[in-house]
């Protein structure tokens, strides 16, 4: 077992944090909806998740990444923006799109103020402010990790254990599950986790897919919602 600890490693840390100012504490995805329809127990979260890992945030969010890490190594701005527009134009729903956008800036925006002179970071900056690329999370958190020395896999598990703990913190907030059962969710998705990012990290562009209409819906009833208190 490897016993070396390096600079990757707190970089792994940091951007992991739940402290990482992304916004993604605001976000439910579509939790909220959910809870003010029926009694929710922590099995009704656990699937929840387990249905986006499988039919969303992996085959879209983490092919999204893979596809960004590849475009990097290869200097290849036009691919990363291509990475870019594919996701946004996938995202249907307006609300979740631009809950994304606004989490990608401002993780870019974040990460620029201590990596400084990093050629991919400053040129995906570049395409956002003028309008080329949307900033969205997935791509934004590809290219921070990049610029962090962060491997495409760890990012990859970064992306999507980030995902499951902003819709279990948010079902903490509603007072729907507990510390010990959130932990227990996290522990039992784990498996689903890795899978997923191990399915799809190095699935092509042209392969990127998602389809859960379920969740569609539910997102949609959330973005009609009079009063809410998650932007998803």
């Amino acid at each position: 077992m490897s016993t070396e600890i390096n600079l990757e490693d707190l970089s792994f840390l940091q951007l992991a944090d739940s402290l990482f100012p992304t916004g993604l504490y605001a976000t439910s995805s579509g939790l909220e909806a959910l809870s003010y329809t029926k009694k929710l127990k922590p099995n009704d979260i656990r699937g929840l998740i387990d249905v986006y890992l499988r039919q969303q945030v992996g085959p879209s969010d983490c092919t999204a990444l893979g596809n960004t890490y590849e475009s990097i190594k290869k200097s290849d701005l036009h691919g990363l923006i291509d990475a870019d527009q594919t996701l946004s134009s996938m995202r249907i729903i307006e609300a979740v799109r631009n809950a994304s956008i606004r989490s990608g800036i401002q993780l870019l925006k974040c990460v620029s103020s201590f990596v400084k002179q990093n050629v991919i970071l400053e040129g995906y900056l570049k395409v956002v402010k003028n309008g080329e690329a949307s900033g969205i999370y997935p791509v934004s958190f590809a290219v921070a990790s990049w610029s962090l020395d962060i491997p495409k896999l760890k990012a990859g598990l970064m992306l999507l254990y980030g995902f499951t703990v902003s819709v279990i913190g948010a079902a903490l907030r509603l007072g729907v599950i507990q510390h010990f059962d959130a932990q227990v969710i996290i522990h039992d998705l784990k498996p689903c986790i890795l899978e997923s990012v191990q399915k799809n990290i190095d699935r092509p562009l042209s392969g990127m897919w998602q389809f859960a209409p379920g969740i569609d819906i539910l997102q949609i009833k959330h973005e009609q919602m009079d009063s809410k208190r998650f932007i998803t």
